[in-house]
């Protein structure tokens, strides 16, 4: 009993000084210069691959960092950009607005075969993440991915179960709280195959080609230059969520047809449609805020920047722009979200400087 008061009495004692270590490097994050934050990031880390876009003045910069910060011949390395694949599904909802005559209140009922309910969210509560949706909802195949070493945990969950779960959820009809939600997204995906009464994957993909000329952008087929990608299949439910790889010279051009809105309808996905509050003390601290929500896009209002981020187990990115100064950045990582400093806190840190200069 002794010896297990001591092993106790260790282990508290060391978790106590780890949470105490860790809230310090987390205090000192907003000190440091960008260079300081990719350089720790990349710190000892052969593999690493941290690509930065930037607009200013019309001028576009992009700089590759490897190991220890070391900037890297410029090259294109294909990214799995996880959530900000929702602002391409936003896209495409307000193309769908204009062209289709889609409407943000209208319940998605309206376009999904459901069972009749009193009650099912709308449109704008669902790409504001308000609709009361979880972020994801449990489903068998989830620990099949997990037992068979399936990193992707929403890998083989089919449009089709998707849309079955609706039927069991539950919501009130009221404004929720705000609760960042995969599912809910995926959800809009499977409306916008109703309404163009194609697969997403198809439907997505020929729209990045089409209407946003993007090259190297697509669905993921779980290759590239890189390592760690996500598999999916063709008809997965959560692909309008995390499903696209990109490369950083298709995402600054992405960033450019956004904070110009070169492409009209683009600019309904900016407006301020609900607000969130979201922004969190330790968020407040690096700069970040959400306060409020556009179609899928965060807005953060004290700064003036529109933007999102993303991430799935071996890759995190963001991008943000301010369309008054017509500054964007785009961060694309191959680290997990939770590694050292993620993408965001850097394009925060980049698009404030950038805006002051």
């Amino acid at each position: 009993m002794l010896i297990i008061g001591i092993v106790l009495a260790v282990l508290v004692l060391g978790a106590g000084i780890f949470l105490l270590v860790m809230k310090y490097q987390m205090s000192q994050i907003p000190k440091m210069t960008l260079e300081e934050m990719i350089a720790y990031t990349t710190k000892g880390k052969e593999d690493a691959k941290i690509t930065i876009g930037t607009i200013k003045d019309g001028k576009v910069t992009i700089t590759v960092y490897g190991e220890d910060g070391k900037a890297l011949p410029e090259q294109a390395y294909d990214y799995e950009i996880g959530s900000l694949t929702k602002t391409f599904t936003s896209s495409l909802l307000c193309k769908a607005i204009e062209e289709k005559g889609v409407k943000l209140t209208d319940s998605i009922n309206y376009y999904l075969p459901l069972s009749e309910q009193s009650y099912y969210p709308s449109l704008e509560r669902i790409v504001t993440h308000t609709s009361g949706y979880k972020g994801y909802y449990w489903e068998w195949q989830m620990a099949s991915n997990f037992v068979h070493g399936e990193k992707n945990d929403f890998y083989n969950i089919t449009r089709d179960k998707l849309v079955n779960k609706l039927d069991s959820i539950s919501l009130k009809d009221k404004v929720y709280p705000f609760k960042y939600s995969n599912f809910g997204i995926a959800v809009v995906g499977a409306v916008l195959e109703q309404v163009y009464d194609k697969p997403y994957k198809d439907l997505m993909n020929e729209y990045i080609q089409n209407d946003l000329k993007l090259i190297n952008t697509n669905i993921s087929d779980a290759s590239g230059n890189l390592s760690g990608y996500w598999n999916w299949k063709e008809d997965d439910g959560y692909l309008p969520a995390g499903g696209l790889v990109s490369d950083i010279y298709d995402m600054v051009e992405y960033a450019k047809l956004h904070m110009t809105e070169k492409i009209s309808y683009l600019a309904l996905g900016h407006d301020k449609i609900a607000e969130i509050d979201a922004t969190t003390k330790q968020y407040a601290d690096m700069g970040i805020r959400m306060d409020a929500a556009g179609i899928c896009w965060m807005i953060d209002e004290e700064n003036q920047i529109i933007w999102h981020n993303g991430g799935t187990s071996n890759f995190n990115s963001y991008l943000g722009f301010d369309k008054d100064r017509q500054v964007a950045v785009v961060i694309l990582s191959n680290f997990a979200p939770g590694y050292r400093i993620p993408a965001t806190v850097m394009g925060a840190k980049l698009m404030q400087q950038l805006q002051n200069e």
